[in-house]
Formats: C-alpha cells, sequence, structure tokens
C-alpha cells in the first residue's frame, strides 16, 4: 500500500522480484532436503558450521516471539473494528487479543493431534486472505487504471526520484525498494518451509513437485496479489486521493474506510470482508510463529515433539498478546532492535544453504553442477545481498533517529521519577 500511495505504479516490480530471490532460495533449501532427507539444522550444523545453524535458529526464536507483538495488535485492532459495526462501541483490546490468543494456541496444539482439522483451518484462512485480494482487484476495476502507460513503465526496474508530501519528510524510494525485496521471505518461512516438507512426507521424488509448488503455490499469488494491492494503492492514493495520503504508513482501520467509501466496495463489504481478511492474515502468522518457535526449539535444544517442554517452546510467542495494549509503547524498544537482530543473523542462515549448495560431501551426487548450479548459487548471493542491504538501510535510516528517540524517552522518564 505504501509503496503505491508514495510512488504509483513505479515500483510494482519491487514485490515480484523480491518473491523471485526467495523462491531461489527456497528452491535450494528445498532441494537439499528432499534429496537428502536430513534435519536442515542438523546438517547445517555438521557441513557449514555451528555458526550459521544457531544464528539461523536464534533468530527464527527471537523473530517469531518479537513479532507476535505487532500481529497481536493488528488482530485485536481489526477485531475492535469489527465489534463496532455490531454495536460493541467499547469493546477492549485486551479482550481481543485474548480471543485471538485462544484462537491460535489451540491451533498450534492441534496441529500435530488433528492434521485433518488444521488444514480445513488453513485454508479457511487462505479463503479469507483471497477475498482481500479479490477486494483490491473490485477497487481496481472500478476506479481504473489512470495512468496505464506508467503501469507498464512500472514494470521495469527502476528507481524513480523521492517523492515529497507537503509537511513530511522526504519519502527515498531505495528504502521502499530494498524493503519490499528483503520482506518478500523472512526468518520463520525459512524455518519452517523445510520441516514443512518433511512433514508431508516428500522425498526425492518430489524436488520437482517442490519446484513447482513455489513457483505456482506461492510466487504466483503472491506477484498477483502484490500488484493488485499496489496497483489499487496507487489509483486510489496517488492520482484520485493524494490527499488522502500524509506520507507515513497507512494502517489497517484507514485502509479498511478507505475501501468502504460509497465508490468503491461500500461500507458492508470495505469493512467486513477486509477486516475478517486481515484478522485472518494476522492469525495465520501469529500460529505459523508459534510453530516455527516449536520448531526450532525441537532442533536445538532438544524438546521433543509430545511433550511438556516442546509445548513451552510453541507457546515462548504467547507473550506477544501484549501487543494488543501495549504495541504503541514497546514498539520503540523492540522493533528496531530486533529488525537489526534478525537481519544480521538472517544472512547467516542464507549463507548457510549456499554452502550446502555446493557441498559435495553432503549432497554428493545430488550437488547442482554446470551453468545451471552456477546460476543458482548465483541467485542465492544475490539474494544474500539484498538482505545485507536491506539492515544497512534500517541501520542507517533509522539507527540515529532511534537513538534519539530512546535518550528522549529515558530523559523524560528520569525527569518524572521521584
Amino acid at each position: 500500500m505504501f509503496a503505491g500511495a508514495a510512488f504509483g505504479y513505479e515500483l510494482i516490480w519491487v514485490a515480484p522480484l523480491g518473491m523471485i530471490l526467495g523462491v531461489i532460495v527456497l528452491s535450494a533449501v528445498a532441494h537439499q532436503t528432499l534429496s537428502t532427507d536430513a534435519d536442515p539444522i542438523c546438517a547445517m550444523k555438521k557441513h557449514a558450521g555451528g555458526f550459521f545453524a544457531y544464528g539461523w535458529g536464534i533468530a527464527a526464536i527471537l523473530s517469531s516471539i518479537i513479532w507476535q507483538f505487532a500481529q497481536y495488535a493488528l488482530a485485536a485492532s481489526m477485531l475492535v473494528l469489527l465489534a463496532r459495526q455490531v454495536g460493541w462501541a467499547d469493546a477492549p483490546r485486551w479482550v481481543m487479543g485474548l480471543v485471538a490468543l485462544v484462537w491460535c494456541v489451540v491451533v498450534a496444539l492441534l496441529y500435530d493431534r488433528s492434521p485433518r482439522l488444521v488444514r480445513v483451518y488453513e485454508n479457511l484462512l487462505k479463503a479469507m486472505v483471497w477475498l482481500i485480494i479479490l477486494c483490491f482487484a473490485v477497487v481496481v476495476a472500478k476506479t481504473g487504471i489512470p495512468e496505464p502507460a506508467k503501469l507498464l513503465a512500472g514494470l521495469v526496474p527502476h528507481i524513480p526520484a523521492e517523492r515529497v508530501i507537503e509537511g513530511g519528510d522526504p519519502i527515498r524510494p531505495i528504502t521502499v525498494i530494498v524493503s519490499g525485496l528483503a520482506a518478500a521471505v523472512g526468518v520463520n518461512m525459512l524455518f519452517v518451509y523445510p520441516y514443512t516438507l518433511r512433514r508431508r512426507g516428500w522425498r526425492r521424488d518430489h524436488r520437482t513437485l517442490a519446484r513447482y509448488d513455489l513457483i505456482f503455490g506461492m510466487f504466483v499469488p503472491y506477484a498477483i496479489a502484490a500488484s493488485l494491492i499496489l496497483i489499487a494503492a496507487a489509483s486510489v492514493l496517488h492520482f484520485a486521493s493524494p490527499e488522502l495520503f500524509a506520507g507515513k504508513k497507512i494502517s489497517p482501520d484507514a485502509i479498511a474506510q478507505i475501501l468502504a467509501a460509497p465508490d468503491r466496495l461500500g461500507p458492508g463489504v470495505g469493512v467486513w470482508v477486509f477486516g475478517l481478511g486481515i484478522i485472518a492474515m494476522a492469525l495465520s502468522s501469529i500460529t505459523m510463529q508459534m510453530l516455527c518457535s516449536g520448531f526450532a526449539c525441537e532442533t536445538m535444544f532438544g524438546w521433543k515433539r509430545g511433550t511438556p517442554l516442546h509445548v513451552v517452546g510453541t507457546l515462548l510467542p504467547a507473550i506477544g498478546v501484549l501487543g494488543a495494549v501495549y504495541w504503541s509503547e514497546m514498539a520503540m524498544w523492540i522493533a528496531v532492535p530486533t529488525n537489526v537482530v534478525c537481519g544480521l543473523l538472517m544472512p547467516l542462515a542464507y549463507v548457510g544453504f549456499i554452502v550446502l549448495q555446493r557441498s559435495r560431501a553432503y549432497l554428493g551426487e545430488d550437488r547442482p553442477g554446470g551453468l545451471g548450479g552456477v546460476a543458482w548459487v548465483a541467485g542465492m548471493i544475490v539474494a544474500t545481498l539484498v538482505l545485507l542491504g536491506g539492515l544497512g538501510t534500517v541501520i542507517v535510516k533509522d539507527g540515529p533517529g532511534y537513538l534519539q528517540r530512546a535518550l528522549d524517552a529515558l530523559g523524560s522518564s528520569s525527569e518524572v521519577s521521584p
């Protein structure tokens, strides 16, 4: 949404390219996992080094815990919005946070006990998310594409000029580009993916299927969804009603109200469909992060599935429910440090997989060779450099301001102390 509102159609190429880089890495992970049937963490520890393996695992656990705060804040915000639609005007955020917590804990603990029920739940969440995409498609159809030539030009990678909003700071396109490229595949997805393949029972015969699944099950839907969202945001907030964009990130509540305009989706469909879709995305992320934490604790600390310790590992991120009420106060102290720490550790995992991709001791005859193998590794290196670029951007852009805000906050707290 932000990229479309700030730069129109000029950055439509970013999200698909970011996912392509992610798919390159994930396809290597699938190739390694299905060729050897080895535990990914154990394989990385043995053939690449414990430094890379533990860096990957620690990043997975940290990000699983920390980013739950924001997901609970998002889920609670949308649940409060929908509660108001049915007449509960003063619905407490903490109650909605607890609703999300109970739901996700039940689903996470049922993951091993009732795979069929979990599959139904996951399909329901996917359907709700696709309803959001349909909403944006309808918005695009109703508003049209004001500048078709610019849309076509936006498919070609380039860096547009800075956007200056009156009364605000300049919006740097390179920041938006690097963030978009680096955000397509997160550390949680990278950690859960190989274990998901193993739990499906996939083996070497499924390697081609895994590649097709990444292309048609991940890349194509993501590219369609990201493009529709950006086009809708550009059509409404950049071309038709630029006064609605203040140069800052757009909250989900504001997006719901924009979609609910009479000339778009209308108040009923706009709020309900979008709200339910956002809730589905938040609940899906919370559940995945719980599972990721459980997987990581199982492989790193030996907390076997089905034991009380594994339940503890799975529920470590549940503390994130505090974000439903306190995220605005906690964000300054958590978000930027987590971005930096996980940003430092995530490339370690990528480098570890690059080492594994070139390891004959690990892959044997399954090690990719020839020009195809070289191109594959080159793509993984590019993806790693993009991640490092994202980290550098966060440090350069947010570091000084973060330190200043932290010092100001500490100064204010010391002034009010007796």
